[in-house]
């Protein structure tokens, strides 16, 4: 069996990222999603006390469980461990999308989880500290925090993805929604389409 795991913080959040990445991995590799799992609630409340220990719980030797990124299973780097060591124990296959990881029951995949799980949780820490002391020097240096008013960068999220944005525009998917696909906010999604003549036929 294959599972999909989705999870969001708040429910002010969507899962439609996450579903439609999952769909487009298993579209790409011909694998059948059997179950989608969905939950909200923060990665950092113990696993047991979330729908994915119900998960864990019922998944067997052989099965598979498709997640968008190992953070979607716990923000905690030791309970992110004993996670995937409990899968790995049932001989459960792991796939994470994103960071394009497989792993199963070996020593190989168990120092692959251990070392990505620590490069990202050590990483996560130095960004926020090393973000933190940035913008405090520019506090104290009196500099205008965030970007200059009507300046944009050239390269965007949406850098490259015009063909598949004009795609979803012809499937009558909702400007909103094809955002959120996106990761970015519908009004500069609307300004895109507008400036690139997305929506003309």
């Amino acid at each position: 069996m294959i599972y999909a795991y989705m999870r969001v913080s708040t429910p002010q959040q969507t899962v439609e990222n996450q579903h439609y990445a999952l769909l487009k991995f298993a579209d790409q590799h011909a694998l059948r999603i059997d179950g989608w799992i969905t939950e909200t609630g923060s990665g950092a409340k113990a696993y047991t006390e979330r729908v994915l220990g119900q998960l864990l719980a019922q998944l067997t030797a052989h099965d598979t469980l498709l997640v968008t990124e190992l953070s979607r299973l716990g923000r905690r780097l030791m309970e992110l461990m004993q996670i995937l060591h409990i899968l790995m124990e049932k001989q459960v296959t792991v796939i994470s999308v994103k960071e394009g990881m497989e792993m199963g029951d070996t020593l190989h995949a168990k120092v692959l989880a251990f070392a990505f799980g620590l490069a990202v949780d050590i990483e996560r820490s130095l960004i926020a500290a090393r973000t933190r002391e940035a913008l405090a020097r520019r506090r104290q240096e009196g500099q205008r925090l965030g970007r200059p008013p009507g300046s944009l960068s050239k390269q965007t999220k949406l850098t490259g993805r015009d063909q598949e944005i004009r795609m979803l525009l012809q499937k009558k998917v909702a400007v909103a929604a094809i955002a959120r696909l996106m990761e970015v906010h519908r009004t500069t999604m609307t300004k895109y389409i507008t400036s690139r003549r997305l929506a003309e036929r």
